[in-house]
């Protein structure tokens, strides 16, 4: 049971209004497939564009938004943040057209940005020494915002429309802003200030440790959500139906392969507030976090190329659980990472969380992109999850050199 003191109040408050905010978007991915025509669309692939649109344009404007940050107060940015996020889901229920909605998902992108950027800078300033516990927490508790939007969007929009129900979750967007009032101060992270200044004589190994530091957190950045978000995430559906057919008999019951994917991958928003908060606590302990990054690569490599193979539906969905649990433990521990890397200079670095938010978004993007090339060819999902494996053991052997073979805490983390 973790006890929760004023600093991570804020932080569940963040996530919570992070959290509201992603209904809309999450509603798309269950609804738009299906009820296009609603909206004014006429064909899937506009659908296919729209739900990815959002991720791209965050590549060239998170810079900007980065810069943004670095002159108004973090409590600014995630009311423009909130603000954009309601339009946009209000602008689901009142525009159609495809030429609406990519603008109304481009801005959605613009927001995410903002949301993403201002929570990890708020994670990383109300911290303290438990950044792992306190990245679990929040992203724990606003992919819970995902899974709610999914369900409800699944449930409601049959029943209401997806414009009433756009329009509900558009409304619900700005319970976000007196919260925000009420709870959030008006430093920006620039203003923030970390204990552990270094002195003048440390000044250049520790910048020249930073930088390489600086390298590793990026690249790891960019595969995590490359391999877990961008592939993984994108070929399960494909996987299932190649090894099981399009239709999987499961106690008796039969189901799509689309709704089996869907239940397998929501599994992991359902206990990502717990499991991401014991993780991130495991790695504030006295070991560091370098043990359980390690480990969990090193697993994750053994493990992750097994999806490929023709299991018995058991197996596969075992493996296929603890591939999303060693995601809750990676996505944790390098975000804690990063938080830490983004103190060492005395202040919190909104330009390397913009940096690392970028990494992320790129990876996601360049994931599906991919794996269906790779698809195409013969024994394609042997070639995609072998490859995903041997990248998670580099991984895993580049970090145990970066922390000099010891498998403890890396001094700069």
């Amino acid at each position: 049971m973790f006890k929760l003191n004023n600093n991570s109040h804020i932080i569940v408050i963040v996530s919570v209004i992070t959290g509201i905010s992603l209904l809309g978007d999450s509603m798309l991915y269950i609804t738009l497939p299906i009820y296009l025509e609603d909206v004014g669309l006429d064909s899937i692939w506009q659908v296919g564009i729209l739900l990815s649109i959002n991720r791209f344009i965050r590549l060239p404007f998170s810079p900007i938004v980065g810069w943004i940050y670095s002159k108004i107060s973090l409590k600014t940015g995630l009311m423009i943040a909130i603000l954009l996020g309601s339009f946009t889901t209000l602008g689901y229920g009142v525009f159609n057209g495809f030429l609406a909605w990519i603008i109304l998902r481009a801005l959605w992108g613009i927001a995410w940005s903002f949301f993403r950027i201002g929570g990890l800078s708020i994670v990383a300033t109300a911290g303290e020494e438990n950044n792992g516990k306190s990245i679990g927490l929040y992203n724990g508790i606003y992919r819970l915002g995902s899974l709610i939007g999914m369900l409800a969007g699944g449930l409601l929009v049959p029943i209401l429309g997806i414009d009433l129900v756009s329009i509900i979750f558009g409304c619900l967007t700005l319970i976000g802003l007196p919260l925000i009032l009420l709870f959030i101060n008006g430093q920006s992270p620039s203003q923030v200030e970390v204990k552990g200044k270094e002195t003048k004589t440390e000044k250049r190994p520790f910048i020249q440790r930073l930088q390489k530091k600086y390298l590793m957190i990026i690249f790891t950045g960019f595969c995590i959500t490359m391999l877990f978000q961008g592939i993984f995430t994108s070929t399960l559906s494909p996987v299932i139906e190649n090894h099981y057919g399009e239709i999987i008999y499961l106690f008796g019951t039969a189901v799509s392969v689309t709704f089996f994917s869907g239940v397998l991958q929501s599994a992991r928003w359902v206990w990502e507030p717990f499991l991401g908060v014991r993780f991130g606590h495991w790695s504030d302990g006295a070991k560091g976090r370098m043990p359980i990054l390690i480990l969990t690569l090193t697993i994750t490599s053994l493990i992750f190329w097994t999806i490929s193979m023709d299991l018995p539906l058991f197996l596969f969905i075992t493996n296929t659980f603890l591939v999303l649990i060693a995601a809750t433990s990676l996505t944790t521990v390098v975000d804690a990472i990063a938080l830490d890397f983004s103190k060492k200079t005395n202040e919190v670095s909104v330009s390397f969380l913009t940096s690392y938010s970028i990494a992320q978004d790129f990876g996601a993007s360049i994931g599906p992109f991919i794996s269906f090339m790779l698809i195409e060819l013969e024994n394609g999902f042997s070639y995609i999850y072998f490859g995903s494996s041997v990248l998670f053991f580099v991984l895993a052997l580049l970090w145990f050199i970066s922390s000099n073979g010891s498998f403890k805490q890396s001094p700069i983390i």
